[in-house]
């Protein structure tokens, strides 16, 4: 990664608002369907962010169970101590997905949505997700394909060039289409993979399109002099998503792709 999101505190504020939303709530709801959790497992959270997933796995697992919530982000991991205060299940703490702490066979079950995305040594995170994972134990990851994205512009052309840049901020912004070979190399038998779209039709203050807009706002103000990016052209990107709001033409569709591995016994 060239350019890596720095997850500082204001912006863990934001990344927790934007898990908030209704789409990204509906998805963590099918994460959870898919992973299966039961109760008395011991389940990793890989890039576990604000907490809200591992909260609900917490939950699920009971008091009998366990959950680690391991991120980069010191700021993500404050959040998520505090918002499971309550439950002695579950703990968190700083970790890299490459170089995952634990010993062999330690997790039932793992998840990770939206983290491996940003890891640029994939062989070796999928490695060290297999050493911590039981045999037969259950893997789910959960990662966007930048080329799946569908984004209503009156200039399309800008549109690209924006979303160029964009994907500076990713290891690999299009993992899904190489993931199950990835996930077959590492020891691992693919069970399913499901599509999850994130869609707007029509402009919500409170939704994870929003928020993407705001994101990517951000990151290209900082980063778009590289892709030829002048601020007029940005910010002219920006204001045509918002008259495009106004007139009830806002259009926003992205695909998430959710894979539920095991390990091979």
């Amino acid at each position: 990664m060239s350019n890596t999101i720095d997850f500082d505190e204001r912006t863990a504020k934001a990344v927790e608002a934007m898990y908030l939303t209704p789409d990204v709530v509906a998805q963590r709801a099918e994460v959870i369907k898919a992973l299966a959790p039961k109760p008395g497992e011991h389940l990793l959270d890989i890039g576990a962010g604000p907490g809200l997933l591992a909260y609900d796995l917490a939950r699920l697992a009971g008091e009998n169970g366990r959950v680690l919530g391991i991120d980069t982000s010191e700021p993500m991991v404050k959040m998520a101590r505090t918002r499971c205060a309550a439950l002695p299940q579950a703990e968190f703490e700083v970790g890299d997905a490459v170089k995952l702490a634990g010993v062999e066979g330690a997790f039932d079950a793992a998840v990770s949505t939206q983290v491996y995305e940003y890891v640029a040594d994939m062989d070796g995170a999928l490695k060290a997700l297999h050493r911590v994972l039981r045999p037969g134990g259950r893997a789910l990851i959960l990662d966007t394909d930048w080329d799946s994205i569908v984004w209503h512009a009156s200039d399309r052309r800008l549109m690209q060039r924006v979303l160029t840049c964009w994907d500076d901020h990713l290891a690999d912004p299009h993992l899904p289409a190489t993931l199950a070979v990835k996930l077959r190399r590492a020891g691992f038998t693919l069970m399913r993979m499901d599509v999850v779209p994130m869609v707007s039709l029509g402009y919500q203050p409170h939704s994870y399109a929003s928020g993407m807009m705001h994101g990517i706002l951000g990151f290209v103000r900082a980063n778009g002099e590289r892709h030829g990016l002048s601020a007029d052209e940005i910010q002219a990107w920006y204001d045509d998503q918002l008259y495009l709001a106004e007139r009830g033409e806002f259009f926003f569709s992205l695909n998430r792709y959710m894979f539920l591995a095991v390990k091979q016994v």
